[in-house]
């Protein structure tokens, strides 16, 4: 090969190789994008662009705004969070609305399709975009496929898909965020509550555990603490009740129950506060608010029995709290003797009053109801009161663990 036909390669390969290039990095997405925009009636228009939508009806007007971070916020009928997932569904398809056909290009009788006045003006505020795009939408077709629309400014009236005409139609409620209170668990520090008058405050410990430290110190059910965040965390709305109702009487809110949850620590620590009132059994709900907002809303009624109304029902109701992997020595103490039993291995040996090979069954059995063992209610709180219920142990428990000076101790009688 001579050094021009070697050069005529490299230019033909040159050649192709930008075309591959130019096919694949342009005009392939240009096609792709002309494929997809095909119809629209708003063919350079992408969802994401869109920062701003009102829905105009006779009976009320939705304005959304979109904020920071992809969300969006209602501004009207009532000033408060809006749905995402509601308000992105429709925005999508107003931003990709197609159009089906054109049926009249200059009516008389705009009234014929439902546009005069129209069931919905619809209005999208666009970036970069100084008027809205306004679209008029009517009453269904015969075939009940497709709904009547006319663009504000022009005549001619068309068809679009029914979903337009549903999505229009959509009650306010649907555009507002459902979450009761929005938070975090894992972000919780603190939990404030009062209940009839009763206040108590929880801290967070350790991962997974808490304590009350208000009224007064003790182990908290760190089980029923979590399950009360977790349905706290997840409740959505049932029904937006009232936004400004003139009394809170009615919905027992005028002296109400209320959880604070306490988001963070130190300087970045803040709150958030939910009032409950009355459970409504027809509805199977209770009333609630949100702290410094004036709406009343329906929330689960589960989330109104999780809720902890006393100290009693928050304490630790584990009557022993030890390791089983760790104990190593437990001593049994009763009328009929006492008896000592140390870990030997995987097994366990009688120490006292013999030196015997031990029954691991009956023993690991005794320390799993131990460990098990819950109380059901709380008689006092101090070792002063031991001898007024217990003033002599039918039985005396007492369980060590490795790297421990001092058993845990139980004392066992007749209630």
């Amino acid at each position: 090969m001579n050094w021009k036909s070697a050069v005529v390669l490299i230019v033909l390969a040159s050649a192709l190789g930008g075309f591959f290039c130019y096919d694949t990095y342009w005009l392939t997405p240009a096609r792709d994008k002309a494929e997809s925009t095909k119809g629209r009636l708003w063919t350079a228009l992408e969802p994401r662009d869109v920062e701003g939508l009102t829905i105009r009806r006779q009976s009320d007007t939705i304005r959304l705004k979109r904020v920071e971070g992809g969300g969006w916020e209602m501004l009207a009928p009532v000033k408060t969070r809006g749905d995402r997932a509601t308000a992105d569904d429709v925005v999508t398809s107003l931003a990709t609305v197609r159009r089906d056909r054109e049926i009249d290009p200059n009516p008389t009788r705009l009234g014929d399709f439902g546009l005069d006045p129209a069931g919905a003006e619809v209005r999208l505020e666009v970036k970069g975009r100084k008027d809205p795009l306004v679209l008029l939408v009517g009453t269904k077709s015969p075939t009940g496929a497709w709904v009547y629309a006319r663009e504000d400014g022009k005549s001619a009236v068309m068809t679009v898909s029914e979903v337009v005409g549903r999505d229009t139609g959509r009650p306010a409620a649907d555009f507002r965020d459902k979450t009761v209170v929005a938070f975090d668990k894992k972000s919780v520090s603190a939990v404030d509550l009062d209940s009839g008058g009763a206040r108590i405050s929880l801290l967070a410990e350790e991962p997974g555990k808490w304590r009350i430290v208000k009224p007064a110190a003790y182990r908290a059910d760190a089980d029923l603490v979590s399950d009360f965040l977790d349905k706290l965390e997840s409740a959505k709305v049932k029904e937006f009740v009232a936004d400004s109702p003139p009394s809170l009487d009615p919905y027992g809110l005028e002296r109400p129950s209320t959880v604070t949850v306490w988001i963070g620590k130190d300087k970045e620590r803040s709150s958030k506060a939910l009032l409950f009132g009355r459970a409504d059994m027809d509805k199977k709900g209770v009333y609630v608010m949100r702290a410094g907002e004036p709406g009343v809303m329906l929330a689960p009624m589960e989330l109104w029995t999780a809720f902890p109304k006393t100290v009693a029902a928050l304490r630790d109701k584990v009557v022993v709290a030890y390791a089983y992997d760790k104990a190593n020595r437990v001593e049994l103490e009763s009328a009929k003797g006492r008896v000592v039993v140390e870990r030997d291995g995987t097994g366990w040996k009688i120490t006292a009053p013999d030196a015997l090979k031990a029954d691991s069954g009956p023993v690991n059995s005794l320390l799993w109801s131990i460990r098990d063992l819950r109380a059901s209610g709380f008689l006092a709180d101090g070792p002063a009161d031991i001898p007024r219920f217990l003033k002599k142990p039918e039985v005396t428990v007492r369980i060590w663990e490795e790297g421990a000076k001092e058993p845990k101790t139980l004392l066992l009688g007749p209630s």
